[in-house]
């Protein structure tokens, strides 16, 4: 899909974060719950070539997740965190770890921010704070710019399609 509102991924040499920009045509209140929303979630988080099933999904301070995306030949790919704050339609900050790796720990805090802009329009801004900076050069070396691209490509056509 082409799109006109490109993602941005920021990830300066030497630190340990990944800032990601985003604009989207559609309201803050829209965009925001498209990321605290079931029905939502399931139609736009992730690769297009891999399903999200949602195992637990509590979005609230204190609420935990669990996702698992499958390819087609049946490998699952799951992922955890927590949400520390929820406070809508403004702010979501929670942790990120994605079950794969050969070692648990790789923990990321990500905090994301909606903005209004004019026209109804919303600017996400998500910085993901890696535990060093190898960590986050693995994950950017693992697609995961890839998976954000799509994911937010998803959304655009989920929430211009008003099945909000």
């Amino acid at each position: 899909m082409i799109t006109k509102n490109a993602t941005s991924v920021t990830a300066q040499k030497g630190r340990k974060d990944i800032i990601i920009t985003r604009e989207f045509d559609a309201p803050r209140e829209l965009v925001f719950k498209a990321f605290t929303d079931a029905k939502a979630i399931v139609k736009w988080l992730g690769p297009r070539n891999l399903e999200l099933s949602i195992v637990t999904f509590e979005p609230k301070s204190g609420g935990s997740w669990r996702f698992i995306h499958k390819d087609e030949a049946g490998n699952e790919y799951p992922f955890h965190g927590v949400y520390h704050e929820i406070t809508a339609p403004e702010r979501i900050i929670g942790t990120f770890e994605f079950d794969g790796l050969p070692e648990p720990g790789h923990v990321t805090l990500e905090t994301s921010r909606f903005e209004s802009l004019p026209g109804n329009r919303t600017r996400l801004v998500t910085q993901t704070i890696f535990q060093s900076s190898q960590d986050r050069d693995a994950a950017i070396q693992s697609g995961m710019t890839e998976g954000i691209i799509q994911s937010y490509e998803r959304l655009d056509e989920y929430l211009e399609k008003g099945k909000y």
